[in-house]
């Protein structure tokens, strides 16, 4: 993935997430279809920024989503405890007849979009056939973390969405929680010394402060029902 520069996020320690290069940032809300089963993508609200702004990590922000300090108000620990190792050696490998599927679990954010018309981890073994590999390449661009990749095995090109470099507040009326922030399009995560992670085309970082793979969402806020009160 080719990195977008100067934008970047830098993982303060134990306190918020600062944005640098004017990184757009809007509410990105999961549409459910007829069965309330995660199918689309709608942008919702935008909000102005600077060239510099920081985004609250603690989950405890009275002015969500932006920082507001609290996270010195009730002690909040965000020490980084995710892997530097690339995504692609921490992902089990399923083979399919036309595509293979790397699947990261532990960087799973509760999304859902693998499961309509049967779970991707099933559907993998059916790509053969055009409208279930259709299914199976949606299921995976839609995944907002990367937990999930295609890679074509007639190509060996990975299968990505184009994704502009921005930021979004993932909203899940479905679940009735806030998910995590989702950095897309190659914007480069760095901690407070300026190592980098991976630089991907699909990041969630968590924002309810309750997860177990810092700075990366893992879930929790569907677990601790986290809302944001942006809806």
């Amino acid at each position: 993935m080719t990195e977008v520069g100067p934008m970047k996020i830098v993982v303060s320690s134990h306190g918020p997430y600062r944005v640098v290069g004017k990184v757009p940032l809007s509410v990105q809300t999961i549409v459910p279809n007829e069965r309330d089963e995660s199918w689309e993508w709608k942008e919702g609200r935008t909000f102005p920024v600077d060239e510099e702004y920081f985004l609250c990590r603690c989950g405890q922000s009275k002015t969500k989503p932006f920082c507001d300090n609290s996270h010195l108000r009730v002690g909040f620990e965000g020490k980084e405890t995710a892997s530097r190792r690339p995504l692609e050696r921490q992902s089990e490998h399923l083979d399919g007849p036309t595509h293979t599927l790397s699947d990261a679990e532990g960087y799973c954010a509760f999304a859902r979009f693998c499961d309509p018309g049967g779970k991707i981890w099933s559907l993998i073994a059916r790509t053969d056939d055009p409208k279930v590999r259709e299914l199976v390449i949606r299921e995976a661009a839609h995944c907002p973390s990367g937990r999930l990749v295609l890679r074509d095995k007639a190509t060996g090109q990975t299968v990505e969405p184009t994704l502009p470099p921005s930021i979004g507040l993932v909203e899940d009326p479905v679940l009735r929680v806030s998910g995590p922030l989702w950095v897309r399009g190659g914007v480069r995560v760095e901690s407070p010394d300026g190592t980098p992670y991976e630089v991907r085309n699909r990041v969630t970082l968590c924002r309810c402060g309750a997860s177990t793979n810092m700075p990366f969402c893992n879930g929790s806020h569907a677990s601790i029902k986290f809302q944001d009160g942006l809806r």
